[in-house]
């Protein structure tokens, strides 16, 4: 007769550490390439930070290169934003001042882009019904690369 073996109470954890640490791995890969956003060289400028308002800003990025992008509020402003040209902006803008017309509108343009670059996009931005367009700056001293 065969005596019954007494049930075993351990759980093996070796495949749990296996799949954990493959996990590990890959987020450990890919959490890098989640960074996005824009990234502009803005100047450097004696400046207080900005006081966050009540309400997102509608920020305006634009690239060395010309490109334009169009951001609503500081919480997304690493994400993803919404690539434009001259001639959309103005009725994006337009759009997101109608429905907020006391909305803080900031052109964040980068040092090396031409003065009329960002010139006519605060033109456009006006004709849109920005009354006010303040300019992102970075505190001196914040970047450790000469320019």
């Amino acid at each position: 007769m065969g005596r019954r073996r007494k049930p075993i109470s351990d759980i093996n954890v070796v495949p749990y550490i296996d799949v954990m640490l493959v996990l590990l791995v890959i987020f450990m890969a890919t959490a890098p390439l989640l960074t996005q956003g824009v990234i502009v060289d803005l100047p450097k400028a004696p400046s207080e930070p900005v006081v966050q308002a009540a309400q997102d800003p509608l920020i305006i990025s634009i690239r060395q290169d010309g490109a334009i992008f169009v951001n609503v509020g500081m919480e997304n402003l690493d994400d993803e934003q919404k690539r434009v040209t001259i001639y959309s902006l103005s009725d994006q803008a337009a759009k997101i001042i109608e429905v907020r017309p006391n909305i803080p509108v900031y052109l964040k343009a980068d040092h090396r882009l031409d003065y009329g670059t960002v010139v006519s996009t605060m033109s456009v931005l006006q004709g849109a019904g920005a009354t006010n367009i303040g300019l992102i700056t970075e505190p001196i001293g914040s970047l450790d690369r000469d320019r």
